[in-house]
């Protein structure tokens, strides 16, 4: 089956990803949108923008951030299992999503919680973004998974740029390591029912893993 591509480098492509999102039927009250792919490809940037056009047209949206429940440079696969526990088997229960944000610096968990907007959990979209955002645990809560891709030359570039590039310059390897096993394993790509080419070489100007 061909699955539907847009492409960051034409025209009003954040308008036709809002259109894609918007004709996607919500299981439950609040739609929930995954944004994979290897770093680099823009995954944040390109989930902020779809949440800013959703939020022009008067749809509630926010973006969670897999970056936020990672414990660590070790975390990625530790991470799914606390999107699940933490935010989308509550949502979907219609209780409290909320979830503590991984300090990167002090390395560990906050001790708050940062609770989802009530608008989003009343009937908005919740957008989610980062490797894991698309594993097999997570999938059946989820209602689109779309697939950010980009060169590997072209993500090499952000990767080097990102604002926080020298404190991820060490645990780069490790990262892309965890990266390639879940991929492997879990095969985000293949569930996708969207792709986004986001291969322009231009910087990304988020930091997210």
């Amino acid at each position: 089956m061909t699955v539907p591509c847009i492409r960051t480098g034409e025209d009003r492509w954040e308008e036709r990803l809002a259109d894609a999102v918007s004709a996607v039927g919500a299981r439950r009250r609040t739609r929930v949108v995954a944004f994979e792919g290897h770093s680099g490809s823009g995954k944040s940037t390109v989930a902020e923008r779809l949440r800013t056009v959703l939020e022009e047209r008067g749809e509630p949206a926010a973006v969670v951030a897999m970056e936020d429940l990672y414990p660590g440079w070790h975390g990625l696969g530790e991470a799914p299992g606390l999107l699940l526990e933490w935010v989308l088997v509550p949502l979907a229960r219609g209780g409290r999503a909320a979830w503590r944000r991984y300090d990167w610096s002090l390395g560990r968990f906050l001790d708050g919680w940062t609770e989802l907007d009530a608008r989003v959990a009343a009937g908005g979209t919740l957008i989610v973004e980062g490797c894991g955002s698309g594993a097999a645990s997570v999938r059946p809560f989820l209602d689109l998974l779309v697939w950010v891709r980009a060169p590997r030359r072209v993500r090499a570039d952000r990767l080097d740029v990102r604002a926080d590039a020298d404190a991820y310059a060490p645990h780069r390897r490790t990262w892309a390591d965890q990266e390639r096993a879940f991929h492997t394993r879990d095969r985000p790509r293949d569930h996708a029912g969207l792709v986004v080419d986001n291969g322009r070489p231009s910087p990304a100007p988020v930091s997210r893993r």
